[in-house]
Formats: C-alpha cells, structure tokens, sequence
C-alpha cells in the first residue's frame, strides 16, 4: 500500500506559476501510474493529467494543455505537476492518485491511493 502527500500549493496570481509534489512512501512506487485531479469547491472532482510508471505515457486534460505538465521521479518517489500561465477557472484542492491501470485513468474511481490533497488559489 502506498501513501501521498502532496505539497507546493499556494496562493499565486493569474499567469504565474506553480509547481506541485505528490510525495509517495509505503510501496514500490515505480509500479503505480500517477493522476492529478482538482476540486473546486461544490463541484466535482476533475482529471487534472497522468504519468504511467515508466513516464513513457503522459496525459493531461484539454483545460491545461500546453499549460501544465506532469513529470516523475523514481528514485525520489515523487511525480510533480509545473503549472504555468495559471488561471482562476485553476483554483481548487489538488490531489494525487495512485493505481496499477492505465484503464479509465481519467476517472477517480479507477485510483486506489490518494493523498490528502493541497490548495491552489489563482487570483484576478
């Protein structure tokens, strides 16, 4: 069983940058494929983008492409998320997943393992 805790959150203004960590300890981390996901408050929670294991597949959702990219580091147990060209439709509490399928990786109901999630706030 692996456990994440994800960092780097903050309050940042429209067109900065972020760049988040999801921390892994527990389990033998180059066998899980990693998502981000974000919450805004009310609202469902959304596939933010992914890294297989081997960082071979990436995939992020249309809302950030070309803004945000996910990226890994195995032997640091961590997977990070440098968002740049920030917006206030970004703000939200983001999260990191972990699963062992590459199937449906854009649905939380696919993830097993998730952290606690961290703030980000986007002002106008």
């Amino acid at each position: 069983q692996v456990q994440l805790v994800e960092s780097g959150g903050g309050l940042v203004q429209a067109g900065g940058s972020l760049r988040l960590s999801c921390a892994a300890s527990g389990g033998t981390f180059s066998l899980y494929n990693i998502g981000w996901f974000r919450q805004a408050p009310g609202k469902e929670r959304d596939f933010v983008a992914f890294i297989s294991r081997n960082s071979v597949g990436t995939y992020n959702a249309d809302s950030v492409k070309g803004r945000f990219t996910i990226s890994r580091d195995n032997a640091k147990n961590t997977v990070y998320l440098q968002m740049n060209s920030l917006k206030p439709e970004d703000t939200g509490n983001y999260y990191c997943a972990a699963t062992l399928t590459t199937v449906a990786r854009t649905l939380p109901g696919a993830y097993a393992y998730w952290g606690q999630g961290t703030q980000v706030t986007v002002s106008s």
